[in-house]
């Protein structure tokens, strides 16, 4: 008899789950990371492929269907194109996508590639070395630009570029990015600055909202529509020139949060089980994982995890409790 799916006391349906491979990074983002003295987990105490794999058919035994693999940086992960195969491999598995900052990317798109993945999100905030410098502390840019060209030239696709809109710096690059989405065929989204970086630096004062960069993106290139019959599950809000050229999207969590509409969940790569980006509370599967727990242990943990899933993050209200991890160590 099959598994019924997963649906949380609000109706929502379940079939995404967002794998972190690590919490190491090697770029620093100012809105994402300290500079330096960040305390990164044990590498004992992060999940092995092995133990991901499991989980995987595990979740996907309840009707997960769609994984993306994030970090930290992924790309970081020693043989990440091997865990990529596993998780390919899995039958029910329909879609597996991997977000990246691309500094690593040239260099294992061909692994990638080969391993079964197609779909590719670069975090990428400008096209401006300099600018790019400032923001990740890193002079990686080159190598990020090298790596899309790289997915381009082997098939990958859709490419989508996953932008940080902080208000007050990233002005400049709004209207640029959209151009370079249009010339070469990838999708440029962007995030409203969220309340997840390690040092406390987010006020809502800092966020560039997604109906400003439309009135910048219309004013500077032309009329946008929104795409019609839109995934009403998807997290962004899609639009599209209409001259016919190039599609953009918005994350827009601060000014339109798409809680209601939430379908994922997310291991951490210590084995935390999370039913939302912001939640405060986690559940620890790499117990269960590692002592020896049987599947249908673990089918149970999921669906209780669902089960105390929360409406919605409440950002913006003062009921509003940041996560007790940053951004880096829950998984993007």
């Amino acid at each position: 008899m099959p598994e019924a799916p997963l649906i949380d006391t609000f109706g929502r349906l379940h079939d995404n789950l967002r794998i972190s491979v690590t919490d190491r990074c090697n770029i620093r983002c100012f809105y994402c990371m300290p500079e330096s003295g960040v305390k990164f987990t044990d590498r004992h105490e992060i999940l092995t492929f092995e133990e991901m794999e499991r989980f995987a058919r595990v979740a996907v035994s309840l009707g997960v269907s769609k994984i993306r693999v994030t970090g930290g940086e992924p790309l970081v992960r020693k043989d990440l194109a091997v865990l990529i195969g596993k998780l390919a491999r899995i039958e029910g598995v329909k879609d597996i996508a991997l977000t990246t900052n691309g500094v690593l990317l040239a260099e294992q798109a061909q692994d990638l590639y080969d391993a079964g993945l197609r779909r590719l999100n670069v975090h990428l905030d400008t096209l401006d070395a300099a600018r790019f410098q400032q923001i990740t502390r890193r002079d990686e840019h080159h190598r990020v630009m090298a790596g899309i060209d790289k997915a381009l030239e082997l098939g990958f696709g859709p490419i989508k570029i996953n932008a940080v809109a902080v208000k007050n710096l990233v002005e400049p690059d709004i209207v640029p990015l959209a151009r370079y989405g249009r010339e070469r065929g990838v999708e440029i989204r962007y995030i409203e600055f969220m309340p997840l970086d390690a040092q406390g630096l987010w006020d809502k004062g800092k966020v560039l909202l997604a109906d400003t960069m439309l009135e910048m993106l219309a004013a500077e290139i032309g009329p946008l529509e929104a795409v019609p019959d839109p995934d009403p599950r998807a997290p962004a809000l899609e639009y599209r020139f209409l001259d016919g050229i190039g599609k953009i999207g918005f994350i827009a969590s601060v000014s339109r949060p798409f809680c209601l509409n939430c379908n994922r969940i997310r291991l951490t790569s210590d084995g935390q089980l999370r039913y939302c980006l912001f939640a405060v509370e986690e559940t620890d599967v790499k117990g269960l994982l590692r002592g020896g727990a049987g599947d249908d242990e673990i089918r149970r943990t999921i669906r209780t995890t669902i089960q105390k899933k929360w409406l919605g993050h409440e950002i913006n209200t003062a009921q509003f409790v940041a996560p007790p991890r940053p951004m880096y160590a829950i998984g993007g």
